[in-house]
Parts: C-alpha cells; sequence; structure tokens
C-alpha cells in the first residue's frame, strides 16, 4: 500500500489568527464554534484569509456480505436502488448538494450489480459486494489495499482540479455492521455498546444483529493495533475506499468534512493509521445512530450540528457546509474594532 504522510499543523500563524479573530467587531468568544472552525481553516491553509475552492462531496457505494445473515430490515438491493436515485437526482444528498452549490461525485466501490454507463457514476467497483465477516474476512488485504488505492486516486484527481474542501458520503445496506464491529476493535469496546437499529431494527433485529457480531468478533479475535486488519476482515469496498480518499486529502492539506456513524468509523480507521487527520477534519454532525457519540468521545472531537440525522449519503456534510462558510467569511470580511472606530470595551452584555 502507498505510504501517506499526513503533517501536523503549521503552527506559525498561530497567534496572528487568534489575533485577527479577538479583533472582530464583537465580544470575545461570541461566535462560539464558528471562531474555532475559522481559526482551524487558516491553520490548514497557512493563511489569515483562507479561501473555499470548489467543495466536493464524495459518495461510496458498496455492498456487504453481512447481510445475508439478516442484520438489516432492508434486502440489499436498496443498495443498487439507491445508487440509481442518486444518479437521477432525487436523494436527499441531490438536494442539499445543489442547494449548498456542491460538486457531487457518485463512486460504485463494490455494489452487487452491474450499472450502465452514467455520466455521473464512476465506475471503481473492486468486487460484486464483501463476503460475510461472520465465516471470513470481509475483503482480502490486496482488496483492501485496492480500495485504499483507489480512493486516494479518485480524491486526488479533484484536489488537483482545484478543490480544497472535501465531504465523504457512503450508501451499503448493512454498513452500519461493518462500523459498529471496526469501532469495536479499534476503540476496544464492547459490541454491545456500538450496536444500533441502522436502518430501522426492531427490538429482536437490533438483539440478533448484536449477537451476529459479537460472534465475528470472536471467530476473527484480531489485534484492535492493526487497523488495515480490521479494516479488511469488517469493512466494506465503500469503507475502505472512503479511507483512502481521506488519507490523500489530508496529506494534500484539504478540510475534510467528516459525515456520520460510517464516515467516522473510516475515519477511525485513517486516524489509527495517520493521528494528524483529526487536524484537518471538520465533524459536521452527531447522528442519531446511538453509537456515534461515543465513538466522538473516543477521538475526543465535537460536531457542528445535532440534527438527529441517520440518513448517510454525506447529508450531514453538506447541511455543515454553509457553515465553514461563515466562518471563513467573517474571518475574511467582518471589521476589525480600529476599522469600525468601535471601543474594545466590548463583553455579552454590551450593545455594539
Amino acid at each position: 500500500m502507498k505510504t501517506f504522510h499526513i503533517l501536523p499543523l503549521d503552527n506559525s500563524l498561530n497567534a496572528a489568527l487568534s489575533n485577527k479573530i479577538n479583533q472582530k467587531t464583537k465580544p470575545f468568544g461570541a461566535l462560539g464554534k464558528l471562531e474555532a472552525l475559522a481559526f482551524q481553516t487558516g491553520q490548514i491553509q497557512q493563511s489569515l484569509t483562507p479561501q473555499l475552492n470548489k467543495p466536493n462531496l464524495l459518495v461510496f457505494a458498496g455492498d456487504h456480505g453481512i447481510t445475508k445473515s439478516n442484520v438489516s430490515p432492508y434486502p440489499q438491493c436498496v443498495t443498487a436502488q439507491m445508487v440509481l436515485n442518486f444518479l437521477q437526482g432525487g436523494a436527499a444528498i441531490n438536494i442539499f448538494a445543489r442547494q449548498m452549490h456542491i460538486d457531487l461525485r457518485i463512486i460504485d466501490a463494490g455494489v452487487n450489480h452491474i450499472f450502465a454507463s452514467h455520466p455521473y457514476l464512476i465506475d471503481a467497483k473492486i468486487a460484486m459486494g464483501t463476503a460475510n465477516f461472520l465465516y471470513q474476512p470481509a475483503m482480502t488485504l490486496d482488496q483492501c489495499d485496492q480500495a485504499i488505492t483507489v480512493g486516494a486516486a479518485l480524491a486526488k484527481e479533484e484536489l488537483d482540479a482545484g478543490c480544497n474542501i472535501m465531504g465523504f458520503g457512503e450508501m451499503g445496506i448493512g454498513n452500519t455492521s461493518s462500523a459498529s464491529t471496526l469501532m469495536s476493535i479499534l476503540c476496544g469496546i464492547p459490541i454491545e455498546q456500538c450496536v444500533g437499529r441502522g436502518t430501522g431494527l426492531d427490538d429482536a433485529g437490533l438483539t440478533h444483529k448484536t449477537s451476529i457480531l459479537k460472534q465475528a468478533i470472536a471467530h476473527h479475535a484480531l489485534d484492535g493495533r492493526d487497523a488495515i486488519q480490521a479494516l479488511a476482515t469488517f469493512g466494506g469496498f465503500e469503507i475502505a475506499m472512503m479511507a483512502g480518499a481521506m488519507l490523500a486529502a489530508a496529506e494534500q492539506k484539504a478540510i475534510l468534512l467528516i459525515d456520520g456513524f460510517i464516515a467516522s468509523a473510516a475515519l477511525l480507521v485513517v486516524y489509527k493509521m495517520q493521528p494528524n487527520v483529526l487536524d484537518y477534519c471538520v465533524f459536521t454532525h452527531c447522528s442519531k445512530e446511538q453509537a456515534h457519540r461515543q465513538l466522538l468521545t473516543c477521538l475526543h472531537v465535537t460536531t457542528l450540528l445535532d440534527l438527529d440525522l441517520r440518513l448517510g449519503e454525506g447529508t450531514g456534510t453538506a447541511l455543515a457546509y454553509p457553515l465553514v462558510q461563515a466562518a471563513v467569511n467573517f474571518l475574511n470580511e467582518m471589521a476589525s474594532f480600529e476599522s469600525a472606530s468601535v471601543s474594545h470595551a466590548l463583553d455579552a452584555e454590551s450593545p455594539v
């Protein structure tokens, strides 16, 4: 596998960025998380006037063999049906991406379906879905390496074309099972705390899903320190490809917009390989999938939004993008105390 090198952020502009933010015409800290976001964006770009160029969202789709063990209320064919919906422009992510003027890319990483050629579909299929990880690894190490490499290449293509802020989404019936097992293995958390209802399991279905994943973890008995082996054993082609795209984007110092539970699980794999990746990440929302909040805690990160979303597709990244725009815009355009001839003696109760 290609070796990635994600550098820590350069701190040389920290004092100047903080001063610029604090000299805006507002009480100290009054813009809350937007101030931290403006600071992070300036750090990443090493600029006091950062810019957002060609925002892009990569949505990776793949099928999962674990669905044969009845861990989802939806049949596997829904993955392909939803990809077709993406291509026809009818899904939530299509609506939100259009509204936010974000370029959308739909990538077949490993859907169990042969799609006709389509101008909006990127054919990067590794195989017709993964194997059932209850009995064998979801993919071979070679397949995992291929998925990571392809994902990195797809991201690099967008970055080379001028994109400097990239979101990540996914579609794959059964992929909450992959995300749950990856979280359990890589965070050392009992699987019972990592399993949620996914696309809508009832209590009996949730109990069954938990039992299946617990059996799979016991069967493979992995060392949680080997992120790539965990990814190959329990992941999906879309998760591995997304991880590769995240690695390439952070390596080229782009801003990474991380969606919900599945995207955060992909990021967890990347974090175990390259911890500096967190410097480049904006965690857009906290999913209603119950384990996501705990996964965010394990990563020691907070999110911009908490809207009870649990759709995937990158919807949270599209909805949060205007907040990143707002952070950059206030940093670049808001008057300073000096330029506006406003007294510095402001506090939360002082009229401006």
